[in-house]
């Protein structure tokens, strides 16, 4: 599924999304941006927010449900941004709906026709405009966020639909989408079985926007295939727990771990800076290692260990857990009279110190003590440290 993205670029400084940096072809033909003051950048938009889609600019099913023509204008090749809200309500609706099911529509459910998708996936089609979008890798009892974009750096393209209701209690009608998914690529099982339908070459836009039709075709079936465009590769990696708060906001949200510059960088530095490697460590194969983010600093003085390579085909994140330096030089066992709890290594070390035995004075320390003579000045005398 997809159910978190980014769109982060400041708009009110720049026109970069309606220009659509990466897909020159298209800047030419997008003409307008509706409702762009509804739009607050985002690098954690959750649904139920107002986002951006790019749609045709002339659609007869839009004038219908709008009860006006405002919605016609412009050429057949026209697009125009329209920000929305995620989550889409059926045009038949007359409330405002809180359910979430309608943020993703399965392609296996537009290809095999019927259910709520049928009566708009020939008519109202758009394309969701995104940096990247996050998912949430299960591992154990954790999820772990990974962030998934171009490796280039091009904004995404993602397949969507979108419909217009007239609910109660609203003057103007409400817009709102649906990002539609399909079966990740195998390179991408690993995280999780879907991925949203992200489209990348000028043809397929084109097709999908193109609703001068109005039916829908098997030449738009074969556009929901899973990811395949070897000229536009995707990288994936993992990035901080706090994403997962809805309502949280920070550029670190779409920067890799390992990469982060507000202060685990940095604590790294200072500990490599601090501690110098002992005489015969085998400190070339050391692995890196991170302290947890900022907030989830762990009491006990655990380090978390992360790898930015895969660790297997289901999981790119190795967590290893361990005492941390300081932790393990107190750690050692002192000789003591309290009967307090021990561990299993604490105990045998106790009862090698226990049962070591004294080593006798030798003979001759005890004939030289004996030929010591007391003098008046001296009432007593300590034997020298050995």
């Amino acid at each position: 599924m997809c159910g978190r993205f980014s769109l982060s670029t400041p708009v009110r400084r720049s026109n970069q999304i309606q220009q659509l940096p990466g897909y020159p072809a298209l800047q030419p033909r997008v003409r307008n941006w509706v409702g762009r003051d509804q739009f607050v950048p985002r690098y954690n938009i959750a649904p139920s927010t107002q986002a951006p889609v790019l749609r045709a600019s002339t659609s007869r099913a839009d004038a219908a449900d709008t009860l006006s023509t405002d919605a016609v204008s412009g050429s057949a090749s026209d697009l125009v941004l329209h920000t929305m809200k995620w989550g889409l309500v059926p045009h038949w609706s007359r409330s405002e709906t809180t359910n979430l099911s309608t943020i993703n529509a399965r392609a296996e459910n537009l290809v095999e026709g019927g259910g709520i998708w049928g009566s708009i996936k020939g008519r109202k089609r758009c394309i969701v405009v995104a940096q990247g979008y996050y998912e949430w890798l299960k591992k154990g009892k954790e999820r772990l966020p990974h962030f998934t974009r171009h490796k280039d750096g091009k904004l995404m393209l993602f397949a969507g639909l979108y419909d217009i209701a007239h609910v109660e209690g609203r003057a103007e009608p409400l817009w709102t989408f649906t990002v539609v998914t399909t079966t990740a690529h195998k390179d991408f099982a690993w995280l999780h079985d879907r991925q949203p339908v992200i489209l990348t070459t000028e043809d397929a836009i084109s097709k999908w926007l193109d609703t001068s039709s109005q039916i829908w075709s098997p030449e738009l079936s074969r556009l929901l295939d899973p990811y395949s465009d070897a000229d536009s590769p995707l990288e994936c990696y993992p990035v901080p727990k706090e994403v997962g708060k809805v309502g949280a906001e920070s550029p670190t949200f779409i920067e890799p771990v390992s990469k982060r510059r507000d202060g685990i960088e940095a604590m790294f530095t200072k500990q490599a800076q601090s501690s110098s490697p002992s005489k015969g460590s085998n400190s070339g194969k050391r692995k890196r290692e991170l302290s947890p983010a900022p907030g989830n600093l762990s009491q006990s003085g655990d380090i978390v260990v992360l790898s930015s390579q895969p660790t297997s085909e289901d999981s790119d994140v190795e967590i290893v857990a361990g005492p941390s330096s300081s932790q393990a030089s107190q750690s050692k066992p002192k000789p003591s009279n309290d009967d307090g709890p021990e561990t299993p290594a604490s105990s045998q070390r106790s009862k090698k110190l226990k049962t070591t035995p004294k080593t006798p004075s030798s003979p001759r320390k005890k004939a030289e003590k004996s030929d010591v003579k007391p003098t008046p000045k001296i009432t007593s005398f300590f034997s020298p440290k050995t």
